[in-house]
């Protein structure tokens, strides 16, 4: 989950997400998922992304920065 610039709040939470092998995920899928997880409202993503790969550096971390100018 990364940080977006949002012009009325400033920032809104956005999940970037990989779905393996062609499947394919809606917004109100996660949300309904993370809701039976019972993740409170307020932590639920208000975007969803769809990514074939994830930035990684060599260690392996995920790299947020670029996720974040990717989607700003």
């Amino acid at each position: 989950m990364i940080g977006v610039p949002d012009p009325a709040s400033g920032e809104r939470a956005c999940a970037v997400v990989v779905c393996v092998d062609g499947e394919q995920l809606t917004f109100l899928e996660m949300v309904e998922h993370l809701r039976t997880a019972d993740l409170t409202p307020q932590k639920l993503p208000e975007q969803l992304e769809l990514v074939e790969t994830l930035p990684r550096n060599p260690s392996g971390k995920v790299l947020k920065r670029e996720l974040r100018q990717q989607f700003a």
